[in-house]
C-alpha cells in the first residue's frame, strides 16, 4: 500500500510512518520542513504546487494537519491560525485528489473529541451533536475541508482524538512537568474529564481505520476507560513516585493561561463507542497500564534496569 501522510513529520506522523514502513508499505509525506529525502515532499499547506501528481500512485491518504493547540496564549489571531492551519491543507488535498486520475481508495482525516463540548449530561459518542465553544466550533469546518472526496468515491474516515499520550510529542510532556517538580495535584476540582489514548493505540487505531473497508465516518480515538482530570494527576505523580498536593483553582489558570486554561480545567467524558463495535482492541486501555508503559518501563529502560 502507498501512503501519503499530510503533516507527516509531527510525533504522529511519524509513529503512523514508522509503523506502516515496518510492514513493508511505502509511505510519502506532506511537510513544510525542506528535506533532501525523496519521501518527504515539502508544501506550503496551502497549494498543490509540485506534489499533487503523487495521489494518482496512492492507496490512502492521511491528513494530520493542524496548528498545536499547546501554543499559547489564545489571541484572535492565534485561533485563526488554528483554523487557517486545519481548513487550507484539507482544501489542497480534496483538490488534488478531483484532478487525481486515479484516485486513493481512502482519506483519513484527523479531528478532536472536543467537538462534543467543555461539559454535558451524559457520555458523548460519535452521534453527540457539536457543542457551542470555541473547540468544538473549531472541528465543524475541520472535518467538512475534506467531506468533498466522498461524491468521488472515496471512503473517508474521522479520527476524532482524544489526547494522544506519547513521550516524544504533544501535551504529555507538559502535563508531567508538575509532578516532576513536585507540584502534582489537581487543575480546577478535578471532576472534569480527562480524555486520553496511549500512542500505540492510537497508531494501531489509525491503522485499523485506513485497512479495515467497513469503516466510515467518524470514530472517537480514546480510551475506554472513562478518567477524570484528578484521576489523571494521581496516576502520573504515583508512576513518577512524586506527592500529589498541589491544589491550582480554577481562576488562577485562567488568569495566567486565558482562554487556554479550559485544556486543564474543562473536559468531557466521551467514549470510543463505534471503534469498539467496530471489533478494535486496545492494548492499553487501562490508566494505569498506560502510565506503566509510558513512565515506569521507559525509565527503567532508560537506567538499564
Amino acid at each position: 500500500m502507498k501512503v501519503l501522510i499530510a503533516g507527516g513529520s509531527g510525533f504522529l506522523g511519524t509513529s503512523l510512518k514508522k509503523s506502516l514502513v515496518k510492514d513493508g508499505h511505502e509511505v510519502f509525506a506532506l511537510t513544510r520542513r525542506s528535506s533532501g529525502d525523496p519521501q518527504r515532499i515539502q508544501w506550503d499547506g496551502t497549494t498543490t504546487k509540485g506534489w499533487a501528481h503523487l495521489v494518482n500512485e496512492m492507496d490512502a491518504v492521511v491528513n494530520l494537519t493542524g496548528y498545536g493547540l499547546e501554543h499559547w496564549p489564545w489571541t484572535k489571531r492565534q485561533k485563526q491560525k488554528f483554523l487557517d492551519s486545519r481548513v487550507a491543507p484539507g482544501r489542497a488535498l480534496v483538490a488534488a485528489i478531483q484532478k487525481a486520475e486515479h484516485r486513493p481508495r481512502v482519506l483519513l482525516q484527523v479531528s478532536g473529541v472536543n467537538r462534543y463540548g467543555l461539559r454535558g449530561e451524559g457520555i458523548a459518542d460519535e452521534s453527540t451533536p457539536p457543542a457551542d465553544d470555541f473547540l468544538a466550533q473549531l472541528t465543524i469546518p475541520w472535518e467538512a475541508t475534506t467531506k468533498p472526496v466522498e461524491e468521488l468515491g472515496v471512503r473517508r474516515v474521522i479520527s476524532r482524538n482524544a489526547v494522544v499520550l506519547s513521550r516524544s510529542g504533544g501535551l504529555f510532556p507538559l502535563m508531567m512537568l508538575a509532578p516532576r517538580l513536585f507540584f502534582g495535584g489537581t487543575f480546577g476540582d478535578g471532576r472534569q474529564a480527562m480524555p486520553w489514548i496511549h500512542h500505540v493505540d492510537h497508531t494501531k487505531a489509525m491503522r485499523f481505520l485506513l485497512e479495515n473497508e467497513n469503516a466510515y465516518g467518524p470514530y472517537n480515538l480514546i480510551a475506554p476507560h472513562l478518567t477524570s482530570s484528578a484521576e489523571f494527576m494521581r496516576a502520573v505523580a504515583s508512576a513518577l513516585h512524586r506527592p500529589y498536593w498541589f491544589h491550582i483553582p480554577k481562576f488562577l489558570l485562567r488568569l495566567a493561561l486565558g482562554e487556554m486554561s479550559v485544556l486543564l480545567t474543562e473536559g468531557r467524558y466521551s467514549q470510543p463507542k463505534r471503534l469498539i463495535e467496530l471489533g478494535f482492541q486496545f492494548q492499553f486501555g487501562q490508566l494505569e497500564n498506560a502510565m506503566e508503559d509510558l513512565l515506569v518501563r521507559n525509565l527503567l529502560a532508560k537506567s538499564g534496569a
